[in-house]
């Protein structure tokens, strides 16, 4: 006896149920479809079509919350910068990534060694800070700040462009530099 020699039993095998042949043979005219609508139609038990968005809407369970488009910024306390770095050191996002403190984030490039453009770094105020050091191309919070302040250190201010392009016309248009359009009357 071996696999392909194995047979089942007649008995153990179920006819196919034959249907529309017939008024005699109990499977006739409607064919155990029922009468009309769509699962009487071809392609009915295939799963029916989306006739109304409300009832697909019913189905779909509710999910709360908010995600925001803009990244978070990445944390870095101050009792961090005061163990990594040496008196008279400047703090950048390059160093940062460097020491370790910092990982990249999605977004950034596989194989280059700095963090996604995208990604803020903000310093916050945790910790005590002792050596005199000069952070730039981060953002700080107030506290960081005068406590940077405190121990000898500056803090060089990011300024995005498009306040710089409004600070520059609000100067000119106070100076009386800003050319000033003609309207017709």
């Amino acid at each position: 006896m071996e696999l392909h020699t194995l047979r089942s039993f007649t008995s153990a095998q179920k006819s196919r149920k034959r249907v529309g042949r017939g008024l005699g043979s109990s499977h006739g005219t409607y064919s155990t479809r029922g009468m009309k609508g769509q699962r009487a139609r071809s392609g009915g038990s295939k799963g029916l079509k989306a006739r109304g968005l409300k009832s697909f809407l019913l189905r779909v369970p509710k999910t709360g919350g908010f995600k925001s488009i803009h990244p978070k910024a990445l944390v870095v306390n101050l009792d961090i910068l005061e163990t990594f770095y040496a008196s008279g050191d400047t703090v950048t996002r390059e160093n940062l990534f460097e020491k370790g403190i910092i990982r990249e984030k999605k977004g950034a490039r596989r194989g280059k060694n700095t963090p996604a453009l995208s990604t803020r770094i903000k310093i916050l105020s945790d910790g005590k800070l002792t050596k005199k050091l000069t952070i730039t191309h981060c953002d700080v919070s107030e506290k960081a700040k005068a406590k940077i302040e405190a121990a000898g250190g500056t803090v060089e201010d990011r300024v995005k462009k498009s306040k710089q392009i409004k600070h520059k016309k609000k100067l000119l248009a106070s100076s009386g530099q800003l050319p000033v359009k003609v309207t017709r009357t």
